[in-house]
């Protein structure tokens, strides 16, 4: 749960009253206000879009010039109060880092790839103290932040180092001046739930060694309840509900943040269909005892792909004469069926080589041994033509659904581009342009878009949007097995619920297969029919989630189900 409750009596280091932010004429934050005690945690919570980010970025002065502030923030600064919004440019950097840091979400663009991670921290304290400590002392800080070997780190580029190692070097860059006050913008977002503890623990640990008071902002009610001392749950630019972490979280006042607490999907239970954030907001929230229950003897049912001893290796160094001279066994020797009509999860850390089995499933990479039979036909063995035929039936949506999306392009081009490309492949009952636009636009309509909404290009949806238009692209060729990538690592709690009941929905009605890969276990418990656990490219344990989530046979198992974050 949450930690101790603080002392009242603490000293108050940022007072912010009735702070609003605008741009061009659109308030995009109405009046809020909060305390910050030192040593404290408060953390902010609320959907993409509620204005957490905002508000925070404002204390920093980091709003692009088109912003309008009104209100106060008092921070104290050598022990005198200074209101952050008043002042200049040049005098908020010089609290910057030294009296206020940030650590963003997303450390792979925060981090500026063509620089070493120790001369990025070393940035941070230029002009300040002995230039001959300097590099000792950013690599003491990198061994107290728990970074392996913070030497070689010290000289890696940020692509040469994990997820959660990037994030740790975006915690010492912020901790390098001791800084008062901590902004933890989304630290923790899509990141594996072992590595998240680790963050969350190291971010304890710090402050209580330092006594820093810290601002953590998140979507997930979850992370929030291992942090934080306050919560505040923002929606829509204003604050809707506040207080002591423990009363918030178990006696919510209000319905949105009642919401966001039940369409996390619940690690007790596989009901029928997750609540979403607007089901409470409209009082439509009814008493259901239908679950859905996995299949139980897949072993009867129709295999729909066979793999057997499946390896995939990774060249990652090679000799002048291109001779292999460093590889990394990516998948080792995987054998496991995926029956018709079923849910399997694949979850695993990130590095664990699910998303290359995925993808070497569909033959979208070269695996280096075993054999990959799809209703009895040798996938590997098939020609660049013959794949092509029946990539209609195999079909993926990838993690990030911006990235995988054409920003030239409208939606409904983009949902319509493979049934063009596939014309001459499928029973589309008709190919000519009218058809395929009638098609999409019905299809926009079951995924939860707006069918005059064809024109629009990605920018203009929101993440959970976005991603209904990766899963219509994917779901127009009418295929037979859907590989979902980490297709809602990324996104809020609640559009996660709306987009895990549209899979399901989906499935039953058009009776499609789902390989369902993600390193989140309450979400695979929830959508699974069977699991898969692997590590280091091996599957270490398998069966289905009742079995996995109350008798883990491997310690490896056991360790993700301690890592997710609980509330209550």
């Amino acid at each position: 749960m949450s930690k101790t409750n603080t002392n009242e009596d603490k000293e108050i280091i940022l007072q912010v009253d009735d702070l609003s932010v605008g741009f061009n004429g659109r308030t995009v934050v109405e009046h809020i206000s909060y305390t910050l005690r030192r040593g404290e945690t408060l953390g902010i919570v609320g959907e993409s879009g509620s204005g957490k980010s905002v508000s925070s970025l404002a204390l920093m002065g980091l709003l692009p010039t088109n912003a309008s502030l009104q209100g106060h923030a008092w921070m104290t600064i050598g022990g005198k109060p200074t209101d952050l919004l008043s002042l200049s440019e040049d005098e908020l950097r010089q609290i910057r880092g030294s009296h206020i840091s940030m650590i963003f979400q997303e450390p792979m663009t925060s981090l500026n790839p063509v620089k070493k991670c120790g001369e990025q921290v070393l940035e941070m304290i230029k002009g300040k103290g002995v230039r001959a400590a300097d590099k000792e002392r950013v690599i003491e800080l990198f061994r107290e932040v728990l970074l392996p070997r913070p030497e070689k780190i010290f000289e890696s580029y940020p692509h040469e180092i994990s997820g959660g190692q990037k994030q740790r070097v975006m915690i010492a860059m912020a901790l390098i001046n001791h800084p008062d006050i901590l902004i933890a913008d989304e630290p923790t977002t899509a990141l594996d739930v072992t590595v998240q503890k680790a963050i969350l623990d190291l971010l304890n640990q710090l402050q209580q060694k330092y006594g820093i008071s810290i601002i953590f902002i998140t979507h997930d009610l979850g992370v929030i309840s291992q942090v934080a001392d306050h919560i505040m749950v923002m929606y829509r630019g204003k604050l809707v509900e506040q207080g002591d972490a423990t009363a918030v979280l178990r006696h919510p006042r209000q319905p949105y943040t009642r919401g966001l607490l039940a369409c996390r999907p619940p690690l007790d239970s596989r009901p029928h269909r997750l609540p979403t954030v607007e089901d409470f907001l409209a009082g439509n929230i009814r008493n259901s005892q239908t679950h859905r229950n996995p299949q139980s003897h897949p072993e009867h049912t129709v295999k729909l792909l066979s793999v057997d001893n499946l390896s995939v290796t990774y060249t990652l160094k090679k000799s002048l004469l291109g001779k292999p001279l460093q590889t990394l066994q990516a998948v080792d020797g995987l054998t496991f069926d995926i029956f018709e009509g079923e849910t399997l999860g694949l979850v695993g850390e990130s590095g664990c080589g699910k998303s290359t089995l995925g993808r070497a499933l569909l033959r979208l990479i070269d695996h280096s041994a075993g054999s990959i039979g799809y209703r009895g036909t040798p996938l590997d063995q098939l020609s660049h033509k013959e794949m092509r035929a029946l990539r209609p039936k195999l079909q993926i949506i990838f993690q990030d659904p911006y990235s995988s999306l054409n920003p030239r392009i409208t939606i409904g081009e983009a949902i319509a581009e493979p049934l063009k490309v596939h014309k001459s492949n499928i029973d589309s009952g008709g190919t000519s342009g009218t058809n395929i636009t009638s098609r999409t636009r019905d299809l926009m309509a079951q995924v939860g878009l707006e069918p005059d909404w064809y024109n629009r290009y990605p920018h203009e949806l929101s993440g959970g949007q976005r991603q209904r238009v990766c899963i219509a692209r994917a779901l127009i060729l009418q295929p037979e097995l859907v590989v979902c990538d980490e297709s809602v690592s990324a996104l809020d709690v609640s559009v996660q619920a709306q987009v895990l009941n549209l899979l399901n929905d989906l499935k039953e009605l058009h009776h499609f297969t789902y390989l369902f890969i993600t390193h989140d276990l309450g979400v695979v418990h929830y959508m699974a029919d069977r699991i898969l656990v692997m590590r280091q490219g091996q599957i270490v344990e398998t069966g289905t989630p009742d079995s996995l989530f109350l008798h883990p046979q491997t310690d490896y198992t056991r360790t993700l189900l301690d890592a997710i974050p609980r509330i209550g």
